[in-house]
């Protein structure tokens, strides 16, 4: 009888750790998180990435910046993949002008129909931003950074509040480090994240006034010279299609040549250049100008947090069949 109720008392001891750690892992994020109800989701956005990458090469750049603009305001819940529509109610977050010149979100429709196809109503818009750009930045030459997924759909826009949380090209240093602190991320990852500028271009908008009328003293002479004839109009006109590259040298690769340009005051953006001169965040530029492999492990660490801010889990929010609107059954 004895031995009867110490098997059974066994039996319901192991049964009960099985609970917690169902219970523990409920409602946060995990490493292969669709490995029983989609196994295949992570390789097809992985697959779908490097095709429109070997099509489109700049979609590598659009996915590292969605993630970016989606998880800095307030969640990492595909929120910035709204769209306006008629009779919704929402407010579309890229309408804000933090969000000038985001493009290829028709992209994005992409790698969520292929999910579909495979796993209907299973895989989140949220993990396709999060996930899209970890395979980007691995294209770009980048670190491979292990996310983990299971973030669902938030249901509502937050574009009122967007310039809360996304600094501008031309704000403070004392600013920018307070907004990426407010999620989590200190002022080394916040220096390996702005990294981030070693890809893509910049709109002529945001540069003329480090052009006109005079040029910023911060900017080295001959770049500007260069700048001025990529933006010759000292009247922004954000419908001409005018930019300059972050980095004339290696535009495509996710490198510290960003950090060797500042230090030569090369810097596209005024918020850029402040990196190299601020206290506190200039020595960190110097480490990372002179160690590559140091700036790739301070981006991939800085990147996960921002990755993993706020996300909606558990039942929370929802999965969406289109990532441009909420569901509505």
């Amino acid at each position: 009888m004895a031995t009867g109720s110490i098997r059974h008392c066994s039996s319901s001891f192991v049964l009960l750790l099985f609970l917690l750690q169902l219970l523990s892992g409920y409602g946060e994020l995990q490493s292969n998180y669709y490995a029983e109800s989609c196994p295949n989701a992570e390789e097809i956005i992985k697959q779908e990435v490097a095709k429109l990458y070997d099509e489109h090469g700049n979609t590598a750049i659009s996915w590292i910046r969605n993630l970016f603009h989606d998880c800095m305001v307030q969640s990492c819940d595909a929120s910035l993949l709204l769209e306006s529509k008629h009779g919704n109610g929402i407010v579309s977050e890229q309408a804000s002008s933090r969000s000038f010149g985001m493009r290829n979100f028709k992209y994005v429709t992409k790698i969520k129909e292929a999910l579909e196809r495979e796993c209907p109503a299973t895989v989140s818009c949220a993990d396709i931003v999060a996930l899209s750009a970890r395979d980007s930045i691995v294209l770009l030459g980048g670190p491979r950074i292990e996310m983990r997924s299971g973030r669902r759909d938030g249901r509502e826009s937050y574009a009122a509040v967007v310039e809360e949380f996304i600094p501008n090209h031309n704000d403070s240093m004392v600013l920018v480090l307070s907004r990426f602190e407010s999620i989590g991320i200190d002022v080394e990852g916040t220096v390996a994240l702005l990294g981030a500028h070693s890809v893509g271009r910049v709109h002529c908008v945001n540069l003329y006034d480090r052009l006109y009328p005079t040029v910023d003293p911060t900017l080295d002479l001959d770049y500007a010279e260069y700048l001025k004839g990529r933006c010759p109009m000292p009247d922004p006109d954000p419908k001409k299609v005018r930019y300059a590259r972050n980095d004339k040298e290696t535009p495509m690769v996710l490198d510290n040549m960003y950090y060797k340009h500042l230090l030569t005051h090369m810097g596209l953006l005024l918020v850029d250049q402040q990196l190299a001169s601020y206290p506190t965040t200039a020595p960190f530029v110097e480490k990372m100008a002179s160690d590559n492999g140091y700036f790739q492990d301070q981006f991939a660490r800085a990147l996960l947090t921002l990755s993993e801010n706020n996300p909606l889990t558990g039942h929370d929010g929802e999965i969406r069949k289109d990532c441009r609107y909420i569901n509505t059954d």
